[in-house]
């Protein structure tokens, strides 16, 4: 049976969705991710994928936070841009933006040494899905990053592509819609989704599974 709440503007929310994978599912997830040329790790909690990711971080490189309401609670947005510990290209991205330096923020933005973001679904058969609107994230995520760290709440594991695309339209989109309404006064666009079936390079990503909900 269908369980749907509502956003302000009328948008439905499948919430069959915000309830995290067994630990069987989690598991075998897990081992398609590797399978598929990724480093997984699987932590219990949010702060311990912090604790994680701040110790994988390098000190010498320049690192990208993509827009993640996971990197948001779970602090690691704010360890990677508020620190001052990390060479973060988020704050001159920002600035550029704010300047209207939309080209010289598009070329930056593309390849950073490392990316730190989530994703919107992974299946059980390891594949990432990501949606934007933009598409900012969606170069560093698939090729211009030297390397890629993704922190995922284990309700974001689904069965199989199709899943992963419903959970993105009648989930991710709307939970997203509505935030964006309330922080920018806009609507959310979902334009653009990126599927990373493999990865061919040996230690560029990194999947980092937490056993329990965060993020949409």
């Amino acid at each position: 049976m269908t369980s749907t709440t509502k956003t302000e503007t009328g948008l439905d929310i499948d919430t069959r969705f915000e309830h995290p994978a067994t630990e069987t599912q989690l598991q075998r997830t897990a081992a398609a991710l590797r399978d598929k040329g990724h480093t997984v790790e699987v932590v219990d909690t949010a702060a311990e994928a912090r604790a994680l990711v701040n110790r994988l971080l390098p000190t010498g490189k320049s690192i990208l936070t993509a827009a993640s309401e996971t990197l948001r609670l779970s602090g690691l947005d704010d360890d990677i841009n508020a620190s001052g510990s990390f060479d973060t290209l988020r704050p001159t991205l920002m600035r550029l933006r704010e300047e209207g330096r939309f080209d010289e923020m598009r070329i930056l933005g593309a390849a950073p040494d490392v990316v730190v973001g989530s994703v919107h679904a992974v299946t059980e058969d390891g594949r990432l899905l990501t949606a934007s609107g933009s598409g900012s994230q969606l170069a560093p995520y698939s090729f211009g990053a030297g390397q890629a760290i993704w922190v995922v709440g284990a309700q974001k594991i689904v069965p199989d592509l199709d899943t992963a695309l419903r959970r993105i339209e009648t989930y991710a989109y709307p939970r997203e819609d509505a935030r964006a309404r309330v922080a920018y006064g806009t609507p959310a666009l979902l334009s653009k989704i990126l599927i990373i079936d493999k990865e061919m390079f040996p230690g560029r990503g990194t999947v980092v599974l937490i056993r329990e909900p965060i993020g949409f």
